[in-house]
């Protein structure tokens, strides 16, 4: 079937059909580098990469874009409060996000470009809103004026007084219109900012992705994409000032936004002390299994985040693994995963799938074993050597510390000790690890 995918801008599932038969191009917004990113965070980036890893598998050429915000006021009041260069502080954490967006199989996109290195844009956009009348200079500061847009609000589905009542908008003096944004804003000396026609200061948020999309995929493109905490204010601003200054020509045509991630049943916030960092799962699990974590529920659905969840999806790898066992991958992928796949990525029934796979390939159909490995090659997972995964030392448990309880073991089953010998093998298997004797000596493995 052709790939179908969840338009927010229209509410309703359709057919995709790029601009270009054969080319594709999608923009989904990365991070701001001020701190490490969480698992809602991740949960977009796997997500996308799922899509992009679609995309390439039926399209010529995709070109992905993913930004790295390396201004902004988050950043500024980071370095500040930990005494550290700008600089330095924005280096050091999109560094950690590549190491860790890599552990969960994410590819890096085509294009990653950084709203520092492309100041020059914004500030022409800016220029082209404040000549078609969209935006106005107001003591220092740009903005973009709401009321000049009638369509403002589509995406959100928001009026004029709804965005106002709940809505996440800066009153201040300066503005004609309260739900008017900012597009430019003035530095102070200790602050990052660059000349300008309006004196020097720095880019707003929404004009960053807005330039940097123009830049690299044109006026209009095919899909643009993030959390679904971006459809407003963000993608609601980009849509309007991007319209705007390109004679009201749409951004994209399929805007795609996944759903919302809970720990335990609760939202994550600093105040409840619940927020849960990809640099705190590595050292805990398998990047592999934290991103068959993430892809659990379909990408649009809440998906609560607990201990249980992770310790499936590490179970459905483990069969997965042991069912392919070291395959080749198929030349093409199975149909019904893929199937599902196309159905607006519809994960569940992938996995379901693949679990029908394992049933077979268990069974012993080496066919379902190739056709096993190569569709969850697709989605990121699996690509691993099935000895070297069952093999990975568990987490707390030390490589030599096995190694070293084996010999233990070994020496107390000469000496006829064999109740030492049992409780080595018992205390090895409360950790996670199989042994496996036979005539050359005693190797170990990860239970499955």
């Amino acid at each position: 079937m052709a790939l179908t995918l969840y338009n927010s801008l229209s509410h309703a599932k359709e057919p995709f059909r790029p601009l270009r038969p054969d080319a594709v191009g999608m923009y989904a917004c990365g991070p701001t580098v001020w701190d490490f990113a969480h698992i809602g965070n991740a949960r977009m980036v796997v997500v996308f990469d799922l899509l992009y890893r679609l995309l390439r598998h039926s399209f010529r050429t995709v070109t992905y874009v993913r930004n790295i915000t390396d201004v902004d006021d988050k950043i500024i009041d980071a370095a500040r409060r930990n005494g550290e260069a700008i600089d330095a502080l924005t280096k050091r954490t999109a560094d950690a996000f590549h190491a860790h967006m890599a552990a969960l199989g994410a590819l890096p996109p085509t294009i990653e470009p950084r709203a520092t290195e492309h100041i020059g844009e914004m500030v022409a956009m800016i220029q082209a809103l404040i000549a078609k009348g969209h935006a106005y200079e107001a003591q220092g500061h740009v903005l973009f004026a709401v009321q000049t847009d009638t369509h403002y609000g589509h995406l959100s589905r928001q009026t004029q007084e709804g965005i106002l009542e709940g809505a996440r908008v800066e009153v201040a003096p300066y503005k004609r219109d309260p739900a008017d944004f900012v597009l430019w804003k003035p530095s102070t000396g200790d602050q990052p900012g660059w000349d300008s026609p309006w004196g020097r200061g720095r880019p707003g948020w929404h004009i960053e992705c807005s330039a940097m999309a123009e830049r690299y995929l044109g006026e209009t493109f095919d899909i643009h994409g993030g959390g679904r905490d971006l459809i407003f204010p963000h993608h609601e601003n980009e849509i309007a000032q991007s319209s705007c200054a390109h004679g009201g020509k749409p951004l994209a045509r399929t805007w795609v936004h996944n759903g919302f991630i809970t720990v335990r049943g609760e939202k994550m916030a600093k105040s409840v002390g619940n927020i849960v960092t990809v640099n705190d799962l590595l050292p805990r699990y398998d990047g592999e299994t934290i991103r068959l974590t993430l892809l659990s529920a379909q990408y649009r659905q809440g998906l609560d985040w607990t201990d249980d969840a992770v310790e499936q999806a590490k179970k459905s790898l483990d069969r997965w693994y042991r069912a392919a066992g070291n395959a080749r991958p198929a030349a093409t992928v199975d149909a019904t995963f893929l199937a599902a796949l196309e159905d607006d990525l519809n994960t569940p029934e992938a996995f379901a799938r693949l679990h029908g796979l394992a049933d077979a390939a268990l069974a012993g159909d080496a066919s379902a074993a190739a056709s096993l490995k190569a569709s969850a090659n697709l989605m990121g997972v699996l690509d691993k050597d099935a000895d070297a995964w069952f093999r990975a030392v568990p987490v707390g448990t030390g490589k030599d510390q096995i190694e070293g309880l084996i010999a233990e073991r070994t020496a107390a089953k000469k000496s006829k000790n064999f109740a030492e010998a049992d409780r080595i093998r018992k205390l090895l298997l409360d950790q996670g690890i199989v042994l496996e004797d036979a005539a050359n000596g005693t190797t170990w493995r990860r239970s499955s």
